[in-house]
């Protein structure tokens, strides 16, 4: 078989800037919306902001309803709440989410299914799902997102927890995609630290993984209907890649230590845009694969600055926990890519002698200064959950696929050990 010399790319319409939130109405009139349902969570609800964005959309003639029951890293259970609450009270003209990737990917789910019949399981990602396509058009999504790092405002992908399998999935398709992204940092400066950190490390393995990622150019040629949007690492998400990289050198430890850093917010919610827009096309790999099981079987870790009623490993975080762990094995597929993304990250950092030490050591010293846990025992795992977290990662194979060198169960096992402890 021929290699694939076709890559393709994808993105919503962009709006970027503080008072960017302010302008919404204005754009939904211009997609004739006329009844809006605005998707958030109880936390982002209480800070009044979805709020003010519903109260403004009067004055283009739009009614707009607000659901604030958004579960913060959300299960099947939650979504299909969501989507009865929606289903009821509609019909809708177009979806508002406004808060984290929870309320974004949260109203992709409901865009999917107000529009298309079936059931979320019937969608959901292959072997957990059917992988069942949206056979009608979806409506107009605006994603407002409030924290930096998730890249939903940017993807085809909406991530939730399957409740009776104890794994986290999630549907992909070109149609989930939101319609416009609408990017402000002022919504950020009240992100608590905690948050800021495990979103931003979200951010950071975007920009890492699409950039190491298989090359678009590795695969066997496609036909048209065989195309998804994850195609591999190519010339235009290598440009976002490296300039969110660049940015993050800058400003990533400043936004965890003093949230009130203007400019440092600034740079975090351009870095997210950037990863996003990167990775949403070229794909993520190995960190996010083992991600999944490590948020979907969490034990009786609560993070700071989430909601601790109940258990989590928020996502940023999760993926990050493997992460220079999987960069090591990774490495010998695509050296100097390996290499180019540690001077961008860290650029003050001394070389070492290994150049496969690199990237490892460089998103190392960030995950210590910024306060992540000490690998997955840090977060309460043990060599004896190893076998379930392998097993969980490996239904990740739309992720897998995307893995610069072939992994199989023993090289997650082996990644999964070397990553209890980090340092």
């Amino acid at each position: 078989m021929a290699n694939e010399s076709v890559f393709t790319y994808g993105a919503p319409q962009l709006k970027f800037g503080d008072g960017a939130a302010d302008e919404v109405g204005f754009d939904l009139a211009q997609f004739g919306a006329r009844r809006v349902l605005v998707v958030t969570d109880p936390r982002v609800a209480a800070t009044g902001g979805p709020e003010r964005i519903a109260d403004a959309m009067k004055a283009y003639g739009i009614e707009a309803a607000v659901f604030d029951r958004v579960r913060i890293e959300p299960t099947d259970a939650s979504m299909r709440e969501a989507v009865e609450y929606a289903r009821e009270s509609g019909p809708y003209d177009a979806y508002v989410a406004v808060g984290g990737g929870s309320s974004i990917d949260t109203a992709k789910a409901v865009n999917l299914l107000t529009t298309n019949d079936g059931d979320l399981a019937e969608y959901l990602n292959p072997p957990v799902g059917a992988g069942r396509a949206p056979e009608r058009p979806l409506l107009p999504l605006v994603a407002v997102p409030t924290t930096t790092g998730t890249g939903a405002e940017s993807t085809t992908v909406c991530v939730m927890d399957v409740l009776d399998l104890r794994v986290k999935t999630g549907i992909s398709h070109p149609r989930m995609r939101p319609t416009l992204a609408v990017v402000d940092p002022e919504l950020t400066m009240s992100q608590p630290s905690g948050v800021t950190a495990s979103s931003g490390m979200d951010i950071l393995c975007h920009a890492l993984e699409s950039y190491t990622a298989r090359p678009y150019d590795g695969y066997e040629r496609k036909k048209p209907e065989q195309r998804v949007p994850y195609c591999g690492a190519n010339p235009v998400s290598d440009m976002w890649a490296e300039k969110s990289l660049s940015l993050l050198s800058l400003s990533f430890r400043r936004a965890v230590q003093d949230g009130e850093d203007r400019q440092a917010r600034h740079d975090m919610a351009l870095a997210a845009t950037f990863a996003g827009l990167g990775f949403g096309n070229a794909g993520v790999h190995i960190p996010h694969a083992n991600a999944y099981p490590i948020a979907g079987q969490v034990k009786d870790f609560r993070p700071d600055g989430y909601p601790d009623e109940e258990a989590m490993v928020p996502h940023g975080m999760s993926v990050s926990l493997t992460a220079p762990e999987a960069f090591r094995f990774t490495y010998q597929a695509r050296p100097e890519r390996h290499v180019r993304a540690a001077e961008l990250l860290d650029p003050r950092m001394d070389r070492p002698n290994d150049p496969a030490e690199h990237l490892p050591r460089a998103v190392l010293r960030l995950m210590r200064d910024i306060g992540i846990p000490d690998g997955i025992g840090g977060v309460g795992y043990g060599e004896g959950d190893i076998p379930g977290l392998v097993e969980g990662t490996m239904k990740q194979q739309r992720l897998l696929a995307t893995s610069p060198r072939p992994v199989d169960e023993d090289a997650v096992a082996e990644i999964f050990k070397r990553s209890l402890r980090l340092w």
